[in-house]
């Protein structure tokens, strides 16, 4: 796991206070970092065009040609001439070396993006623009500093200084940062980090359930209760997933139930041995409120999924303990609408994910929020997940099925709503990620079968 930040000009000026590193040495060792890694990768003399910008993003970029002067053909565009004090005195040490400037876009082995960093807003130039378009057509192997700039740079890596920040894991910036690695700025990341409520899930996070006790039966695993709406198959994929996952006792619960496996079972009310509840999944229209409150009227740990989140019955399902919701965007839209937090775009909550996330976790702060999307998003209270292992493998209708039957399956083995989301989304990923077809074959099926190899 790895703690990500919104900002991290506070922890650069630490280093500075605490640690007595200047601008200047911090500059050095990301300009060192970067240098170091096109060695690792790419033989001596291989041509680099550095594209570099007027602040310190292409401060960086210049100190970095500075470094792999004579090693390599290295060569410096800039879109824009430097203006800031680094940015210059950069510039005047790589001119007394006479490295080379291009006066256009050249062709290279190796691009490097380093125009604007984090700090950057507002809109590219047209002729900014043409320069990204020029990089983003290149054959060359793209490499960004510190972040794609302005996000319009489509990175095959991207080097990013000191820390992992939350913006590149917004959905859209996916297609654009590529493989993130993070340099080191003078000091371990552990000592250059600070706390933060927001962490990245790493796939070796994954904790399985585990069968350590030998004196055990199918009920010391608990008891899903799959509830089956107008799309039965939905159901199905959640209870068949549940039940790969390591739950003891899976039933699917409703009335409009057929062609279920025999190793589920069926019954038109909750079994008394339930121990968590699956609800959402292919609802549609085929309860009453009534029928759904008598559901409802428990304390079981429970998974709310799909259709719920435009029925109103969802805000009696956000007072109870023990929940956890897993939305797609556009039903996290309807569900910020009904408890009157938000009334947005699909396309507003996708550029500011994790403001909507914060905002609704902490109104409800008993409830685990599981945000689908590119990159997962998790949160409760005050402590936030993004899993950034998701596949477009996963862009399939049952994918989300399986995935609720995952954290149904954790819930109704006993563990809590947060450590049920994490993992299950992580195993969802890794399921993903295992499977050895086309990018574009993988069925729900698939998916469950493959949760006995994992």
């Amino acid at each position: 796991m790895q703690r990500l930040y919104d900002e991290v000009l506070s922890l650069d000026r630490r280093c500075y206070d605490s640690f007595g590193l200047s601008e200047d040495i911090l500059m050095e060792h990301a300009a060192n970092g970067m240098a170091d890694f096109i060695r690792e990768k790419f033989n001596k003399n291989s041509s680099v065009v550095i594209v570099c910008g007027s602040g310190n993003n292409g401060a960086d970029g210049i100190a970095c040609a500075r470094i792999l002067h004579k090693d390599y053909d290295v060569k410096v565009f800039y879109a824009k001439e430097p203006k800031s004090p680094m940015a210059v005195l950069q510039k005047k040490r790589l001119n007394a070396l006479g490295v080379s400037e291009c006066s256009l876009f050249e062709e290279a082995d190796i691009v490097v993006d380093a125009i604007v960093g984090t700090g950057f807003s507002g809109e590219f130039s047209p002729e900014l623009l043409n320069i990204l378009d020029h990089m983003n057509n290149s054959n060359a192997y793209k490499i960004a500093c510190d972040v794609p700039s302005g996000y319009s740079f489509f990175a095959d890596t991207t080097l990013t200084m000191g820390a992992l920040k939350k913006e590149m894991f917004l959905d859209a910036n996916k297609e654009y940062v590529g493989e993130i690695k993070v340099l080191d700025l003078g000091v371990s990341r552990e000592v250059y980090e600070r706390d933060s409520n927001w962490n990245l899930l790493d796939l070796d996070d994954l904790e399985l359930p585990k069968r350590d006790k030998k004196d055990t039966h199918k009920g010391s695993f608990g008891h899903l209760a799959c509830i089956s709406g107008e799309k039965v198959g939905a159901g199905v994929l959640c209870a068949k997933s549940a039940l790969r996952f390591g739950t003891g006792l899976v039933t699917i619960v409703g009335y409009n139930t057929t062609n279920i496996p025999h190793s589920i079972m069926n019954s038109e009310l909750l079994p008394s041995t339930t121990t968590a509840i699956a609800i959402g999944m292919g609802l549609g229209e085929s309860y009453s409120s009534k029928d759904l409150e008598a559901f409802l009227d428990n304390r079981y740990p429970l998974i709310a999924d799909a259709d719920l989140f435009y029925m109103s019955i969802i805000l009696d399902i956000l007072k109870r303990d023990d929940v956890v919701l897993t939305p797609h965007p556009k039903e996290f839209v309807s569900l910020l609408k009904l408890c009157g937090l938000a009334e947005i775009s699909v396309e507003k909550l996708q550029a500011n994910r994790f403001k909507y996330v914060e905002m609704f976790c902490s109104e409800y702060q008993n409830v685990t929020l599981l945000l689908k999307g590119a990159n997962v998003v998790i949160g409760k209270k005050v402590t936030f997940f993004i899993n950034p292992h998701g596949s477009s493998k996963l862009a399939k209708g049952g994918s989300g099925d399986v995935l609720s039957g995952l954290v149904g399956s954790l819930l109704a083995q006993g563990y809590d709503p947060l450590s049920a989301a994490k993992n299950a989304t992580l195993a969802h990923s890794k399921l993903a990620l295992n499977y050895t077809g086309s990018d574009f074959s993988l069925t729900p099926d698939d998916l469950i079968e493959q949760i006995g190899k994992l």
